[in-house]
């Protein structure tokens, strides 16, 4: 199953408003309070949701570190039948092009794709026939 950030906010936070509106410090896409998550306002959809995840997972997480965070945000949005569905239309996707399919910010992507294990690259390779490059994007 697809991770949905709103669906999980809506189901496992229901006392946690989401605050979309506001305009964080530069550089800040998304901060935690005690009752509210505040989201960036200038952010794009994709951005809101990688940041909406991001932000639940230190809820869920409250002792990870902020990579641990970053893998498991990139993890839950993008699934490996996600990626081969990528890769058998893209080939060769520049790391726009694959964040924009995949509809995720290019970090989310980046740190997807860094962190994949050799059976997830051994099925992109046997779902492509080999024709697919991912050192393109990450």
């Amino acid at each position: 199953m697809n991770w949905h950030p709103w669906r999980s906010a809506r189901d496992d936070y229901p006392h946690i408003a989401i605050d979309c509106t506001q305009r964080l410090s530069p550089g800040t896409m998304g901060l935690n309070g005690e009752r509210t998550i505040w989201i960036h306002r200038g952010l794009t959809q994709a951005e809101r949701r990688c940041t909406l995840t991001h932000e639940l997972l230190h809820r869920e997480m409250p002792d990870a570190d902020e990579d641990t965070i970053e893998r498991e945000t990139a993890r839950r949005l993008i699934t490996l039948p996600q990626l081969v569905d990528a890769f058998r239309w893209l080939r060769h996707p520049s790391l726009p092009e694959l964040a924009e399919h995949l509809w995720v910010d290019e970090q989310t992507a980046w740190t997807r794709m860094q962190h994949l294990d050799p059976i997830e690259v051994a099925e992109i390779e046997a779902a492509t026939e080999g024709d697919w490059s991912w050192s393109d994007v990450a």
